[in-house]
């Protein structure tokens, strides 16, 4: 049975819910009967128009068509970016896990809501919609045996899993706010996101599993509650069967978790209520905690995740992110299931056991729609094309792309390779701000062109501004600017946790009345819009403004390099000059040969004013532990302050800044000798 392979303690649960009849569970307080998102009747442009027109219009029978609510709401929105009040729905009352679970279990119990794509190849667990909401329930009654209460903050800590999307609906059903952090964070790292949301109890794992690799998890989460005087309990679920420490705080999560019934009332919240908290490193100072709520964020994740990837019913829903990033709370979670879908949930990496591991997931669970980073499909187009071939792809209808701008190089592999030429390909743009995405290829009118490379249109909703430095609107086409939006859309965040000065100086202080991304963009004469690069990376070299994503993208495309980094750095003549990190492949033969080819390739792509003015081969690039690449970092090593690299809490690997410092310190002796 499936439910053996989940670990020994979450199977034998799993394997007792399996014996628990559907008629055990309580119907959820219906006062619309909710139907798919599908946005309102007419051509995509009249669509288009009618959201940025009259919004109230648009949204307003979307929301009370698409999701179940227990009061309906009396007002659309009341919002204004120049106070940053932003608020959806006002009056509704319904709740976030209802409208995940209740409402398909009610309809089809046993329909797959999960796949759960082990470490292990080959080992693929499927939980059904029944299954979960009977997890969940349990789940939930055992954080309310343990005080957690409606608007209490809860830590987890956990890798992808059915049990951690349980603990998520767990909280959404009791009115508790989810902190998801990543199962990867340091315990510093951790601690400081428990601390700052005062969380009162932590879910996690007695290990992980990723690559292979067995992570530590509850020795993290014990060194880190040292200094979290919140923390009244650590509820612990096991993924292994290696015994772990448990202390006076700790809860063996399975055994209570058996104890409880599979029925929990939901509780009914207010459509402006905190459904979760999401931490995003900041260029300087401490994370922020966005905050985003219930109805808002749901009915836009639900509407994006059916629009942009066409999402039908019985798909079989890819996304590989991790729930410890929006990526993965917005479509492998609360999107998909809110819409009924089968979500694949991918806790192993794209190399292991070899580079063919995304594909012959793919053809092993038939997943129509996958959606993955650059920084993945960058790594596995170094390897032969074979890994890809040799699997069965048929399936797929629809690939996708998200977390930072693709390059040229990825795209047409993603397209030619994986897709056959033959696949939608939507290279989406959003934000851990945004909620859901809001620039993609699709929707559009049917069989419209997509351009390689380009987020090109927005979402229903979404009006986006750009503006010059003078902070003046640019009209018409062929045009670049800072990215605003002008306009409020339900999936966005509210606030920052406890700090709303500081979102209204990060977001609407530099435009007032405006939304500013932080992101520069280029809109094309037919309205298409191409995102450059974070404004911070756009640079001025001789009084030209060139995002430094342009140049990446343009090096990237010599068959040697894989991956790049381009930052501006102060010039004594030029105000500005490009640096260029450049990662070779193994291969690549004779790297200053290598290196005078880059060049080359930049003046004929984009200008010579845009070759960098120095390259430093570099053997990887400080990322993230979501696949982005920090380039502030790197500016700050070239510009003399590696002694102050500000918040580094979500680099992936400390490790890779004293390699880049010790090759750059190479550098510039050997430049030095060469003078």
């Amino acid at each position: 049975m499936a439910a053996r392979c989940l670990g020994r303690g979450v199977g034998r649960l799993l394997g007792g819910l399996r014996g628990v009849g559907v008629r055990a569970l309580a119907a959820p307080r219906l006062w619309s009967s909710a139907s798919a998102p599908a946005a309102p009747s007419g051509s995509y442009q009249e669509r288009l128009a009618l959201a940025a027109r009259e919004p109230a219009a648009f949204w307003g029978p979307l929301a009370r068509d698409a999701l179940v609510w227990d009061t309906p709401y009396h007002t659309v929105s009341d919002c204004d970016f120049r106070s940053g009040r932003i608020s959806w729905f006002l009056g509704g009352q319904l709740n976030v896990s209802v409208n995940c679970l209740d409402q398909h279990v009610q309809k089809s119990p046993e329909s797959i809501a999960l796949i759960w794509e082990r470490d292990e190849p080959g080992t693929e667990v499927r939980i059904t919609y029944r299954e979960l909401l009977e997890t969940t329930c349990r789940l939930a009654n055992t954080l309310k045996r343990y005080g957690v209460r409606r608007g209490d903050r809860v830590a987890i800590y956990m890798p992808v899993s059915p049990l951690a999307v349980a603990a998520m609906l767990a909280c959404a059903r009791i009115g508790a706010i989810h902190n998801v952090i990543f199962a990867g964070f340091s315990a510093g790292s951790l601690a400081g996101r428990i601390n700052d949301a005062q969380c009162k109890v932590v879910i996690t794992f007695n290990q992980g599993l990723r690559g292979g690799r067995v992570v530590q998890l509850k020795k993290i989460v014990d060194e880190a509650i040292k200094v979290c005087p919140s923390v009244q309990h650590v509820l612990v679920a096991h993924r292994t069967d290696n015994k772990v420490h448990m202390g006076d705080l700790d809860v063996s999560l399975e055994q209570e978790m058996a104890k409880e019934e599979p029925v929990c009332a939901p509780e009914s919240m207010s459509s402006e209520d905190t459904l979760f908290l999401l931490y995003t490193s900041g260029s300087t100072g401490k994370p922020k905690g966005l905050v985003h709520t219930q109805a808002g964020y749901l009915l836009y994740a639900a509407l994006t995740h059916r629009l942009v990837f066409d999402y039908q019913p019985g798909d079989v829903f890819g996304c590989v992110a991790d729930i410890g990033w929006i990526t993965g709370h917005s479509y492998v979670v609360y999107g998909p299931l809110c819409n009924g879908a089968t979500s694949v949930l991918f806790e192993s990496t794209p190399v292991y056991p070899n580079a063919g591991r995304y594909w012959e997931t793919v053809q092993r669970l038939k997943i129509n729609q996958f959606y993955g980073a650059p920084t993945a499909y960058r790594l596995l187009l170094k390897f032969e094309d074979s890994w890809v071939k040799k699997y069965d792809r048929s399936s797929l209808r629809t690939l996708g792309s998200v977390g930072e701008p693709i390059n040229h190089e990825a795209w047409e592999w993603l397209h030619r390779v994986v897709g056959d030429s033959r696949c939608t390909l939507v290279d989406t743009w959003w934000q851990t701000e945004t909620g859901g995405i809001c620039i993609s290829p699709r929707p559009s009118e049917e069989g419209a062109e997509i351009l390689p490379c380009m987020a090109m249109r927005p979402l229903f909703g979404i009006v986006p501004v750009l503006m010059d430095e003078k902070g003046n609107v640019l009209e018409g086409g062929d045009v670049s600017g800072a990215l605003c939006l002008s306009q409020a859309w339900p999936g966005m965040a509210r606030t920052i946790y406890g700090d709303h000065q500081r979102f209204l100086d990060a977001y609407f202080e530099a435009y007032p009345g405006y939304y500013f991304t932080g992101d520069g963009a280029y809109r094309t004469e037919e309205g298409y819009y191409e995102i450059t690069g974070r404004m911070d990376d756009v640079i001025n070299i001789s009084g030209h403004r060139l995002g430094t994503a342009e140049i990446e993208d343009a090096m990237a495309d010599h068959p040697a390099v894989p991956e790049t980094a381009v930052i501006g750095y102060p010039h004594d003549i030029k105000g500005e000059a490009a640096f260029a990190f450049v990662v070779l492949k193994d291969d690549a033969g004779d790297v200053d040969v290598v290196v005078k080819e880059l060049r080359s390739v930049v003046a004929d792509k984009i200008a010579k004013y845009a070759v960098p003015d120095q390259v430093l081969v570099v053997k990887r690039l400080p990322k993230t532990r979501s696949g982005k690449v920090m380039r502030r970092l790197l500016r700050k090593i070239v510009t003399g302050r590696a002694q102050d690299l500000g918040d580094t809490t979500t680099l992936e690997d400390p490790g890779v800044i004293t390699e880049i410092l010790s090759a750059y310190q190479e550098y510039k002796d050997k430049r030095g000798g060469a003078k």
